[in-house]
């Protein structure tokens, strides 16, 4: 059994496609943990649409591939287009970002996806789910690796989303339950 992490992505019916991938992997995957939803600006998009991003983490006993082609086949069912534009805006966009302590090319997926140390998208959600826990290739814990991360431009921001009747995330870090 592996502990493995995907990010998840909407630009087109945000909450709609989020609470879709999310009910899926609870649905094939069980208990699922959650970090809060952040909204941020688009990264080298045309499409000014901003995203709603978020990481969740499950417990699989799937190969590389199983889980890769699960998340392929999720995101066309919900209207993702075959070979589109690597820059075009996504109902839904679901990356492997690790399983377990694997590193390498595994079934024709890179881990750890390289994501995690470039984009603020998926550094902070993933820090503040697993903030103890590390880097298969640095050994850095996913915390240390926020503090030390320049954001830059890379704008974002919790949101309020509700999910299975209850708040995952709350825009007022105040009102968090």
């Amino acid at each position: 059994m592996s502990r493995v992490t995907v990010s998840i992505g909407s630009n087109i019916e945000r909450e709609q496609h989020v609470r879709v991938c999310l009910d899926a992997l609870h649905a094939s995957f069980g208990e699922l943990a959650v970090s809060r939803v952040f909204e941020s600006e688009p990264v080298g998009f045309e499409d000014g649409r901003n995203f709603y991003n978020l990481v969740a983490s499950f417990d699989s006993d799937a190969s590389v591939g199983e889980l890769q082609a699960w998340c392929k086949r999720l995101e066309f069912a919900n209207g993702r287009v075959k070979d589109s534009a690597k820059f075009s805006p996504r109902t839904l966009d679901i990356d492997l970002l690790t399983v377990g302590a694997l590193t390498g090319e595994h079934d024709g997926v890179e881990l750890p996806r390289d994501e995690i140390t470039e984009h603020a998208f998926v550094l902070q959600p993933l820090a503040e789910l697993l903030p103890e826990a590390t880097h298969p290739l640095s050994g850095e814990r996913y915390d240390r690796l926020w503090q030390d991360f320049d954001a830059g431009d890379q704008r974002l921001w919790p949101v309020d989303f509700c999910w299975q009747q209850q708040w995952i995330s709350r825009a007022d870090v105040s009102k968090n339950v």
